[in-house]
């Protein structure tokens, strides 16, 4: 595992300004093994201006040198500064995050300055979300013929231990609208990265096909996850169209999901009862271009993956310590209704004709929502299940395929599935289950 280049504690560290032998000092962020070439972080002092400044630069160090990022510049206090002070490393933390959120669709969103401290456990998130700008400058703007080595390099510090947990507070230091914002740009850019390498028949795992962190407060469980759709492995590759615009509207979506579940603990004489609930649970495909690039490559925003089956697994983490597992909700069995109807008409019609006609007519009706919801355990673990069935013929979704003659219709099969009146989905495509219906406990 690669060691996390330290870019906070360098800065901090930096020689007094009036000691520095040139302009410039530069960190190495990452170097190939194979070759004398490196990405670096520059800081570059301009002494001469009327108002002394100081700029950061990320630059591939090739034979000849080459600029790849470029931060705003911050004017010194005076020139006779020594240090670099806790204004300018706050604004250079804000100049990285907006950095990030540009490359994503969103350019235009209004952007919020995160409150941050400046103190020595800034450290890490300051790191982590550097780490991310590097990533996307090498991704987006290193020479193809080294892009792969840096982007491994990069992405191996950022799949270390501590940057992971570094990213989840960087995430709550964000707020979930900017973190929506700051996952959907690492998405495309990790997206834009397999599907370049896809193209070349090259070998690759992403740097985290899933990311997710927990929060825990008040008796109430958060996961948060996020997951870009081209990092998912295909259950039958086979079946994989050869629409260059479908694939576009498929490929570039990402997976958003929120499990909220609510807990209470009861003691009883001589064991604890530890009650889990479905608080509320939403799963959302949403796109990670623009809608003008997906109507212009793709088939709009309404051609996407939608989810047909969700497993939750609740499993404690001391096995030894449990003694039962219990669930609360019934195998849901569908209502049959069955009626019966006969009719008998007669006529006469003298003196040529006799007409008798019988009729009989069996009604069979079915209630059963587009979800059904089912519990069950394995081992010591409880698992909760949400299935998708067709509101047409009751089958499964995710074991059923439409007939060839329901693909050639323009809205057959699911293709309508956001536009009906008796649709499983949010208008926006995605599901939510909430815990006035699916709040059984386990």
């Amino acid at each position: 595992m690669a060691s996390t280049t330290d870019v906070w504690r360098w800065i901090r560290n930096l020689p007094s300004i009036n000691q520095w032998n040139t302009n410039t000092i530069s960190l190495c962020i990452c170097s190939l093994e194979s070759t004398n070439r490196s990405l670096n972080l520059s800081v570059i002092k301009s002494l001469h201006s009327q108002r002394p400044q100081v700029t950061f630069s990320i630059f591939a160090n090739f034979q000849i040198p080459i600029s790849l990022w470029t931060s705003k510049s911050f004017h010194l206090k005076t020139k006779t500064q020594e240090y670099l002070d806790d204004d300018i490393i706050i604004h250079l933390f804000s100049n990285i995050i907006n950095s990030v959120l540009k490359y994503g669709s969103n350019k235009k969103s209004p952007f919020r300055q995160p409150a941050i401290q400046i103190s020595d456990d800034s450290s890490d998130i300051f790191n982590v979300a550097f780490l991310n700008l590097a990533f996307l400058v090498c991704i987006y703007e290193v020479p193809q013929d080294f892009r792969a080595e840096f982007i491994d390099s990069s992405r191996l510090q950022l799949a270390s231990s501590r940057s992971r947990e570094a990213s989840k507070i960087l995430m709550r230091v964000l707020g979930s609208n900017l973190e929506e914002q700051w996952m959907r740009s690492i998405s495309l850019g990790i997206t834009n990265w397999i599907i370049e390498f896809q193209a070349s028949n090259s070998s690759l795992t992403s740097p985290s096909p899933l990311f997710s962190y927990t929060l825990s407060a008040s008796r109430l469980w958060k996961v948060q996850l996020y997951c870009p759709m081209v990092a998912m492995s295909i259950e039958d590759p086979s079946t994989s169209s050869q629409d260059d615009r479908l694939l576009f509207s498929l490929k570039y979506q990402q997976l958003e999901g929120v499990i909220q579940l609510a807990y209470r603990i009861i003691f009883r004489e001589n064991w604890i009862d530890v009650s889990v609930s479905v608080d509320n649970m939403r799963c959302d495909v949403n796109p990670l271009v623009s809608d003008r690039l997906m109507a212009r490559k793709g088939y709009g925003t309404e051609e996407k993956h939608f989810p047909s089956r969700i497993s939750l697994l609740l499993t404690p983490t001391l096995q030894s310590d449990v003694l039962p597992v219990s669930v609360s909700k019934s195998t849901d069995n569908p209502i049959h209704e069955v009626g019966l109807e006969k009719g008998l008409q007669g006529s006469f019609d003298p003196p040529t004709s006799l007409g008798l006609t019988v009729t009989a007519a069996d009604t069979v009706t079915m209630s059963m929502k587009p979800w059904k919801f089912e519990q069950s355990v394995h081992g010591n673990s409880a698992i909760l299940n949400w299935f998708l069935h067709d509101g047409v013929n009751g089958r499964e979704v995710f074991s059923s395929k439409p007939s060839k003659l329901m693909l050639c219709r323009p809205k057959a099969w699911f293709r309508n599935r956001y536009s009906k009146a008796c649709r499983p989905f949010t208008k926006q495509g995605g599901v939510i289950f909430a815990g006035d219906e699916y709040g059984e406990s386990v």
